[in-house]
């Protein structure tokens, strides 16, 4: 198979791949008004998942918080994710032993995510999944979002492969998309939370898979 064949090395996204985060970005703002005594109306979920945590927490205080401020608000926001990722996010099913086969047959991994360093990499690290990955590149140090391939090709770079050598897992249509225009071996993931176009991600993908296991059966 051309995976086996052609590819010395993987980049990871996180959030919706390696761990099952994702419904705390469509969570989160129920989550806190809940805690501050507030019933979130019906379809607060899907307004904020769109929306910039500057925006949310604005949108939280116009509409619900009025005597909090914007500011207060997004430190509330910021802790309950913090703390999230920290205590409470678990694996996908399948992610460490998907990692040990990687490792086992000398593929490297790095790892390209959006969300923050410190957040991520204390989810890997308390999930045992840390000292697979050789590095992770955030968006915000790389300085470009996954509409543009600059964070692939930090990953790729560091590893000292070429684009075509490295294969690309992701769980968003829009990231995957950026990927394979730029030339990489791409894998889609699905995820319940996540990416609504799945069919959209199962036609851009080389490979779609519906779980971790599934792409673990193909290399093995």
């Amino acid at each position: 198979m051309r995976f086996l064949k052609d590819i010395k090395g993987v980049i990871f996204d996180i959030d919706g791949v390696l761990l099952d985060s994702m419904r705390i970005w469509k969570d989160l703002g129920e989550r806190y008004l809940k805690s501050r005594g507030k019933e979130p109306k019906e379809g607060l979920s899907d307004i904020l998942f769109s929306m910039s945590m500057e925006e949310g927490a604005a949108y939280l205080r116009d509409h619900y918080l009025s005597d909090e401020t914007s500011e207060k608000i997004g430190e509330g926001l910021q802790g309950m994710l913090r703390d999230f990722y920290y205590y409470e996010v678990r694996t996908k099913e399948g992610a460490e032993e998907l990692l040990e086969t990687f490792e086992g047959k000398g593929i490297r991994m790095t790892a390209a995510t959006s969300s923050p360093r410190t957040h991520i990499k204390k989810a890997l690290e308390r999930n045992g999944l840390l000292s697979h990955i050789e590095k992770i590149f955030t968006s915000a140090e790389v300085g470009s979002s996954k509409h543009s391939p600059e964070i692939y090709d930090a990953a790729a770079g560091f590893m000292g492969l070429r684009r075509e050598e490295v294969c690309v897992i992701e769980d968003s249509l829009y990231a995957l998309r950026t990927a394979a225009d730029a030339g990489y071996f791409t894998v889609g993931v699905r995820d319940e939370e996540g990416e609504s176009d799945q069919k959209g991600l199962e036609e851009a993908a080389d490979i779609y898979i519906g779980d971790l296991s599934e792409l673990m059966n193909k290399i093995e």
